[in-house]
């Protein structure tokens, strides 16, 4: 990652499906873009307000500069966007702009630019093409790989959705600069959660420079998204549609999706999911699956990175809202714990009081 290109591959049923290419820039996305083919196609750029100010220019001349085509595609920045309403207009705007099933969609921005843009390629005339450049850091290594796409339904998260792998993943780190803070540090719960599940060299790496993390130290954040990305390469090719391994994945989640519905979106993703990692680590220490000690060098990592404490949600709601979550299987929640740092299993032994006695205990007792 010390160069300015390096490159993943994707593997699906043992065979080449996309690349993830990671670079300071944008100067190499049409080199990459030759693999996939751009000849006799139109490409819509499909962005939110926020991105459109810093990227979409750039990114709009550079496909220009190749011949092909291109329009765009701009919506309100933010989650509550996240819908079936906004895929309506999109599909209206490729209507008339009269895309076909050999054109392109392209995701610039972050995971609800690209859960959404990867939906409307995954059902537009059946599917089309579609490839990701995540912006931020929780999309860089998360969201943007795997094929996942999705949107909100009536505030559930990632209800309606499809498997539609991308043809392509472009990283271009230098976009980490234009983040909020807030926005950077929510994507760690997300990296943290790697090391968790799966590498525990990982974890302890992120714990020895954390430091760095913190100052986006260029060559650390480098190391960091791209083993990020390794992990979940590694994770996905094993279970393409998460009918296994993949649902580990998901840690942290369960918990983590039900509070950023019921705090109404307030905040972010990643912070809700840090909240999520830390319930699902007290839950496996309550079933003695990990020491006070595993359980400590967990939140303690988390704390470094600054994630907020989300309290004063009822716990009644959050319990109800879990029945209603996805992973839901034969009436029970397939819930993610850990018996180790760098070891994860699907439990389908996790009760509603294990879910309220950590809650209680995180929350406060009163509703």
């Amino acid at each position: 990652m010390k160069n300015n290109y390096s490159c993943l591959t994707v593997h699906y049923d043992g065979k080449p499906i996309y690349d993830i290419g990671f670079f300071t820039d944008f100067s190499n996305l049409p080199s990459m873009c030759e693999s996939i083919g751009l000849k006799n196609r139109k490409v819509c750029i499909v962005t939110d307000s926020h991105v459109a100010k810093h990227y979409l220019s750039e990114l709009e001349q550079t496909f220009s500069d190749t011949g092909v085509y291109v329009t765009t595609f701009v919506f309100p920045a933010g989650e509550e966007s996240k819908n079936l309403d906004t895929v309506r207009d999109l599909y209206k705007h490729l209507i008339l702009q009269h895309f076909e099933r050999n054109d392109l969609l392209v995701a610039l921005g972050g995971g609800v630019v690209g859960d959404l843009t990867g939906y409307t390629a995954s059902t537009y005339l059946r599917g089309i093409d579609f490839i990701q450049i995540p912006t931020s850091l929780l999309a860089q290594v998360d969201s943007s790989i795997g094929g996942k796409t999705g949107v909100d339904f009536d505030s559930y998260k990632n209800m309606v959705g499809a498997f539609h792998q991308p043809k392509l993943v472009y990283i271009n780190t230098s976009t980490l600069n234009t983040l909020s803070k807030r926005q950077y540090l929510s994507g760690m719960s997300e990296v943290i959660k790697y090391g968790i599940i799966r590498d525990s060299q990982f974890f302890k790496w992120i714990s020895e420079n954390r430091d760095d993390i913190l100052n986006l130290n260029h060559d650390v954040l480098c190391e960091m998204i791209y083993r990020s990305c390794d992990n979940k390469r590694i994770v996905v090719e094993k279970d393409p549609k998460e009918k296994g391994e993949r649902a580990l994945l998901n840690y942290g989640h369960t918990l983590g999706h039900a509070i950023e519905k019921l705090t109404d979106f307030k905040y972010l993703h990643g912070e809700c999911v840090a909240v999520g990692i830390i319930l699902a680590a007290r839950i496996s220490f309550n079933k003695k699956l990990i020491d006070i000690d595993t359980l400590k060098d967990i939140e303690d990592l988390l704390k470094a990175f600054q994630f907020p404490d989300i309290k004063g949600y009822a716990i009644d709601k959050v319990l109800e809202t879990v029945k209603s979550d996805k992973k839901m299987s034969a009436g029970r929640i397939r819930f993610i714990v850990i018996d180790a740092i760098g070891h994860a299993y699907i439990s389908n032994e996790i009760e509603d009081w294990d879910m309220r006695s950590v809650l209680e205990e995180y929350n406060g007792a009163g509703e």
